[in-house]
């Protein structure tokens, strides 16, 4: 039997989405073969501290969401540089840790799923799951994502960018070329819903834009639509060999498909998998997918985010690179529904992780 892989689940993180990493990789973890591989649990406290993890101290106390960064017995971990790559070294005795062969980062939202990671990773030489530094960081960012949505003739809804310093005190210009209320406002770099308000009226705008402004120096404000919200998930490397899974539909009860709803009340949404679609509607949406996945330079996985109005209208909302990956979580629900169950599509992404791997080293570096 070959030798198992060396794999370092990466999670936590100093993102407003650090508890959803904890969920996704307490499921990843319970869901891989151990003959398979070997886990080293990399966890990275909301201050930016890295740990070594044991297994028993952490994802699996589901009573606990904190304690990775209240766990005093995990090791500290540095990331020392050196002339083969970085190398994770623990930082009370400067002693390795053994090489990895692949890394899954786990991580939601800032300094995970923005490229951050994906850089240092690429600069260690460590192979990982998911998208590369520019496709990770276009799909982070709402506002250059749409805009290379824009640019290819992909549809998206109007939207505004508002930067921190300039003067959004009034921006009933602004308001009326995206149609009126109601408008959505977003920071341009998080998920999960984070800082995301549904404004009604002018008195809503200003506080909903302070609130977005907490979270990011940019922030969007969006045409809102009277519309379906239906997902669909991508997966592969290549354009032939993308796989797209059947669509699904998110039914909302609150206003909107918020932090709470998503996480919190088991009452705010419900998940229909596959979505009541005609068989025109399902192939233009897995196309239309297909094609947001390659136009943002996505790699791996992702999740696409449409709009659908009563009239037939698809916009795409948003991709996202690193989506949630517990149980019930779409993207993999959305491939069960296609036939590929939650152990094996993790066995696809990492091996999808190696070959990118491979193909990146025979690229020439000197001339």
């Amino acid at each position: 039997m070959s030798q198992p892989i060396h794999l370092g689940l990466i999670f936590g993180g100093r993102s407003a989405e650090h508890a959803v990493s904890l969920q996704s990789a307490r499921n990843i973890l319970s869901a891989l073969d151990r003959n398979k591989y070997t886990i080293s649990l990399i966890g990275i406290d909301r201050d930016g501290q890295w740990y070594l993890n044991a297994e028993s101290q952490l994802l699996l106390n589901q009573s606990h969401p904190e304690l990775l960064r209240l766990n005093q017995a995990s090791e500290a971990l540095v990331l020392r540089p050196g002339s083969e790559g970085a190398q994770l070294v623990r930082a009370s005795n400067q002693s390795p840790l053994p090489a990895l062969d692949v890394a899954f980062p786990v991580l939601h939202g800032t300094y995970g799923e923005d490229g951050a990671v994906q850089g240092l990773l690429r600069m260690a030489g460590v192979p990982f799951v998911g998208s590369d530094i520019l496709g990770s960081a276009v799909g982070m960012d709402k506002d250059v994502m749409k805009r290379l949505l824009r640019e290819a003739g992909l549809p998206t809804p109007r939207f505004r960018t508002r930067y921190a310093w300039q003067d959004n005190s009034d921006l009933s210009e602004v308001i009326a070329q995206l149609k009126g209320y109601p408008v959505f406002v977003k920071p341009a770099n998080l998920g999960s819903s984070v800082g995301i308000h549904k404004v009604k009226s002018a008195e809503q705008l200003a506080p909903a834009l302070a609130d977005a402004f907490l979270y990011d120096h940019k922030v969007l404000i969006e045409q809102g639509l009277d519309c379906r919200e239906i997902e669909c998930a991508v997966l592969g490397n290549t354009e032939s060999g993308l796989q797209v899974s059947v669509p699904g539909e998110i039914k909302v009860q609150a206003a909107f498909y918020s932090y709470e709803a998503k996480y919190i009340d088991p009452e705010g949404a419900s998940l229909q998998i596959p979505a009541d679609l005609s068989e025109e509607l399902t192939t233009r949406i897995q196309e239309l997918a297909r094609q947001t996945f390659q136009v943002l330079n996505a790699a791996g996985l992702a999740r696409i985010d449409f709009f659908l109005t009563p009239d037939d209208r698809l916009y795409v909302n948003e991709i996202n690179t690193l989506p949630g990956f517990t149980k019930i979580s779409m993207y993999p629900k959305l491939f069960e529904a296609s036939g590929i169950g939650y152990a094996e599509l993790l066995d696809r992404l990492i091996t999808l992780a190696l070959e990118r791997d491979r193909a990146q080293r025979r690229l020439k570096t000197s001339f």
